[in-house]
């Protein structure tokens, strides 16, 4: 393990025409889909047994995107105060290190996104149940302690599993009990080729990641299997996220439109290819953003197959 240098804080001016992309990157946007899908999905499940409350599925949705960019802001912070990122680091947001924000006021931020979240899940609860209280903080946790804390669950094999269940099976199965007051089978097995394909995108990074990571004293899936392995297990999980909407439809739980999940197949193709063919962190960018857009096509065909299945 490489010693680490810890940060100190600094901040400088970045160029004013500038400043509205520097926050907009921080936000790290591409991951965003990843708390956009869950819920529309969830939502559109919900449609099967009951009218839809909108204001509950808007605030649903904001205080997933919150939760997600929160914690893409927590990554960015204590991956600079551990020493991990600096100006030439890939797939971050680089406020800090490229653009001098202030670290506490990434962390802040971060905390006040949470806040609002908390507002949005007070109303959520009062319209539902308290018991979401629960399991709402529980998804903020995850978000803090997937980088923070004294064990940061990115330091271990569990992140893929974590943001999984959390972002994939809890935020479905959210979306759908505030609209339906109940949880059903279909909506449990709908959520398990999302949060598979949610996890797949936490071993994209850690694939790309493998050198510093190890470096860095991590244990990742991906290094503890080693790039090829990782690679084959990427791989192995879109064939099974693909293969268990087939499975899916054949037992009845779904309607073939369901289907249309295949016309995102050429994406984790083409992740898989990426990183086959290329080992720099750079080079390995585009199939790390393949397999952020197979969630993304798959997930938004997925729910439009709900949709189109439910009015026809």
């Amino acid at each position: 393990m490489q010693p680490q240098t810890i940060q100190t804080e600094t901040s400088f001016q970045a160029p004013t025409e500038k400043r509205w992309k520097v926050w907009w990157n921080l936000l790290r946007p591409h991951t965003l889909t990843a708390a956009f899908v869950p819920v529309f999905i969830g939502t559109a499940l919900a449609l099967y047994d009951t009218s839809i409350d909108w204001p509950l599925f808007f605030a649903m949705l904001l205080a997933s995107l919150l939760i997600q960019a929160a914690t893409n802001m927590i990554n960015e912070y204590y991956d600079y105060k551990k020493g991990l990122d600096n100006e030439h680091s890939v797939g971050i947001g680089g406020a800090i290190v490229r653009h001098g924000v202030k670290p506490s006021t990434v962390l802040q931020l971060a905390f006040a996104f949470f806040g609002i979240a908390t507002l949005l899940g007070v109303y959520i609860c009062m319209n539902s149940t308290w018991w979401l209280a629960a399991i709402g903080t529980a998804c903020m946790a995850a978000g803090y302690f997937y980088t923070g804390g004294p064990y940061p669950i990115a330091y271990t094999p569990f992140g893929e599993i974590v943001a999984g269940f959390f972002m994939g099976f809890v935020i479905i199965l959210i979306s759908f009990y505030i609209q339906t007051g109940t949880i059903s089978d279909t909506a449990m097995l709908i959520s398990i080729p999302v949060s598979i394909l949610v996890g797949a995108i936490l071993l994209a990074n850690n694939i790309r990641d493998i050198v510093g990571d190890e470096e860095n004293g991590r244990k990742t899936v991906a290094i503890l299997l080693g790039r090829k392995n990782a690679i084959l297990l990427l791989a192995v999980m879109f064939i099974v996220s693909y293969a268990l909407i087939v499975l899916f439809i054949s037992l009845g739980y779904a309607s073939f439109w369901l289907l249309l999940v295949f016309l995102s197949v050429a994406k984790p193709l083409s992740a898989i290819k990426g990183f086959t063919n290329n080992n720099s962190n750079v080079t390995m960018m585009p199939a790390m953003v393949a397999t952020a857009k197979t969630n993304t096509i798959f997930g938004f065909l997925l729910g439009i197959g709900l949709v189109i299945g439910y009015f026809v």
